[in-house]
């Protein structure tokens, strides 16, 4: 079956494209390279054994995204990563998010809903939730206003899904609410690679343990948390990305309850900055530098997914901790600076 991964050469896509190709699945991936690299093809090769079929393309651009499904009208499903995912940058250049995640879902929607087949997954975001009322995080929770742009869209993205749902009902969707995806393939062939000053944590940390940044800045000491910084849950990436393939296959065997059905995917459990920095010292053997400094605007104080739902509707649980995902990160920054 063929399946259409947009953003396929980003950090997450990538890792997803490895997975459906060892699953058998024939690959299409779409990528403006805006923040990756063509390059990442040669790494998805190499794991496994297969190249994709990559088309440079803006998704912006309508009339391109309707003849790129012309030409591919057979896709069995999309999994739609094409975004901008910077919580501070969002804040700095909210229309360029808007127009970068809401313009080109609405495009890929208008023309995946005149295929005969139509399964379609969301790459969406805890930021949802905001600063959650209750810990752990339930899908149940109420999605609250935005602490930034960047998490507006991923909220109205899910509305604009929810909204062609129901009254389209051969269009099957899955919004996938991601936690902190962190690590990289075990291989070292693929991983997070940001183009210029990384805006997530752990390309930061590794870039200043290898000596291409000064200092990590840890933004707030002073958060209701045990040790005052903010608590996240880092959630490998390979673990995410299995978790994409079941998603993908429970709208291809037709077994969603309905035809849009929501997941948060994370490890279940909190760690706080300061507890990352020291997960990355105990794998790499190496003492961080690193500050703490004032307060980050749209951080949110604590999130950690309540899991239930992913394990027993989905079928998919995380099998790597934090140290997993800090050791093959920095097994993947050592590689790639002695390329």
């Amino acid at each position: 079956m063929k399946v259409l991964v947009t953003g396929g050469l980003g950090f997450i896509g990538s890792h997803t494209v490895v997975e459906l190709q060892n699953e058998g699945f024939e690959v299409v991936i779409i990528d403006d390279l805006s923040n990756s690299s063509e390059d990442v093809l040669d790494g998805i090769v190499a794991i496994s054994g297969v190249k994709p079929h990559f088309e440079k393309l803006d998704l912006k651009v309508k009339e391109d995204v309707i003849s790129f499904f012309k030409k591919h009208s057979d896709v069995a499903g999309v999994i739609h990563f094409a975004a901008s995912k910077a919580v501070g940058e969002s804040v700095n250049k909210p229309l360029m998010y808007y127009e970068n995640n809401i313009n080109t879902l609405v495009y890929v929607l208008q023309e995946l809903s005149k295929l005969n087949t139509q399964n379609f997954i969301f790459s969406s975001s805890c930021t949802v939730y905001g600063q959650a009322d209750e810990l752990p995080i339930s899908e149940n929770a109420p999605v609250k206003p935005a602490e930034s742009p960047y998490g507006n869209t991923k909220q109205i993205g899910e509305e604009i899904i929810k909204d062609t749902c129901k009254i389209n009902e051969n269009l099957n969707s899955i919004a996938l609410r991601y936690f902190n995806p962190i690590g990289a393939h075990f291989s070292a062939e693929i991983g997070e690679l940001p183009i210029g000053v990384p805006q997530n944590l752990v390309p930061y940390i590794t870039q200043t343990a290898i000596g291409m940044r000064e200092q990590l800045s840890v933004f707030g000491g002073d958060y209701p948390t045990p040790d005052g910084t903010c608590i996240r849950d880092y959630i490998h990436v390979v673990d995410l990305a299995k978790a994409h393939v079941v998603a993908l296959q429970r709208l291809l065997e037709n077994k969603n309850v309905s035809n849009y059905e929501v997941f948060n995917l994370g490890t279940g459990t909190g760690s706080s900055v300061l507890e990352a920095i020291q997960s990355f010292d105990r794998v790499s053997g190496k003492k961080l530098n690193y500050k703490i400094v004032d307060r980050r605007e749209g951080d949110v104080v604590a999130a950690y997914a309540e899991t239930k739902k992913a394990n027993d509707v989905l079928g998919w649980k995380t099998e790597l901790n934090l140290d997993d995902a800090m050791a093959s990160a920095w097994k993947w920054e050592q590689k790639i600076r002695n390329k």
